[in-house]
């Protein structure tokens, strides 16, 4: 009996695991990471900074600290930055 526990955990516990990953893997290399650019509580993830780990939690729009998921290509023309030029504008503030 307590194998079949244990089996289930591990099975429920990989189970979470992949569904979790699932969303990062979508992405695909079709996209890239726009700094910048993203409008209050419409970030995809955790920021720069640290203060928050989760998507839509952003306070203001176009913190540089914030990213989007955009179209490979299409950052600049949005007026966006790479991480390494979000890093660098954010130390100087």
């Amino acid at each position: 009996m307590h194998q079949r526990v244990l089996i289930a955990a591990a099975a429920a516990s990989l189970l979470s695991t992949m569904l979790v990953a699932a969303p990062a893997a979508a992405q695909g290399s079709d996209k890239e990471k726009c700094y910048g650019i993203a409008k209050a509580g419409q970030n995809d993830c955790a920021n720069l900074t640290g203060s928050h780990s989760c998507a839509g939690q952003s306070k203001v729009s176009d913190n540089a600290a914030e990213w989007k998921y955009v179209a490979k290509g299409t950052c600049k023309g949005m007026k966006g930055m790479t991480a390494k030029e979000a890093k660098m504008k954010a130390t100087k503030s």
